[in-house]
């Protein structure tokens, strides 16, 4: 990987740490840190874990820049950690998560990222946009979580988006981000079964197997 991948990956988390703390005003928050922590923990595992092949298709996705749509979701989340740190540090509009419930959603953070690092780690083809990789020789996987669900990365999406909130203890960071964000990814786990579905071969038989898209015995 070249060492501008390795510096991304360190200025997005240290962005990150920059909105929460500055619009909080003092650094004394420490469910910011745990969730910091996690995300750090996340991008190391990634660089060691992953296929490099696999870093370079989502960082440039066909050798193309990343779309708006995924440009808008980053900026969605700046979003929600920045009114996350106004929340807890200066105007204290919906701070009162308890702190056992905190506590839990920074597990569930924690667990949806393993759970996409998973799906990654068995899946060569997790793009960060939805395409058929012919160039890359996609074909059908059915191990790991995905003997479980066809789309296990939108299911820790979904996780991760539901927790963060909760977890940064905002109630109102939690709402801007589930508006803004959840129909989005539903939307593209609807878009992608059907794109699979008609382009991929063998993935209409994997289908019928494996009939959960997300939630085994749901959905």
């Amino acid at each position: 990987m070249p060492i501008s991948a390795y510096f991304k990956a360190g200025l997005f988390v240290v962005a990150a740490a920059a909105a929460l703390f500055a619009a909080a005003g003092t650094m004394a928050v420490p469910g910011f840190w745990a969730y910091l922590a996690i995300f750090a923990v996340v991008m190391i595992v990634s660089f060691a874990a992953l296929d490099p092949d696999l870093l370079r298709e989502r960082m440039r996705p066909g050798g193309k820049k990343p779309p708006l749509s995924l440009r808008v979701f980053s900026l969605v989340l700046f979003a929600h950690w920045i009114v996350a740190g106004l929340d807890r540090g200066r105007f204290h509009w919906s701070d009162n998560v308890p702190d056992w419930l905190q506590g839990v959603c920074l597990f569930a953070v924690a667990a949806g990222y393993a759970l996409a690092l998973w799906a990654m780690r068995v899946n060569r083809f997790f793009s960060s946009v939805i395409r058929i990789q012919a160039d890359r020789g996609q074909h059908v996987i059915s191990t790991g979580p995905y003997a479980f669900v066809r789309h296990p990365g939108y299911a820790a999406g979904f996780l991760i988006i539901a927790a963060s909130g909760p977890a940064l203890g905002s109630w109102l960071a939690a709402v801007l981000v589930v508006l803004f964000s959840l129909p989005f990814l539903l939307y593209r786990t609807i878009t992608e079964d059907r794109i699979l579905r008609a382009e991929l071969a063998g993935y209409s038989d994997y289908a019928a197997r494996v009939r959960w898209r997300l939630l085994p015995g749901i959905w």
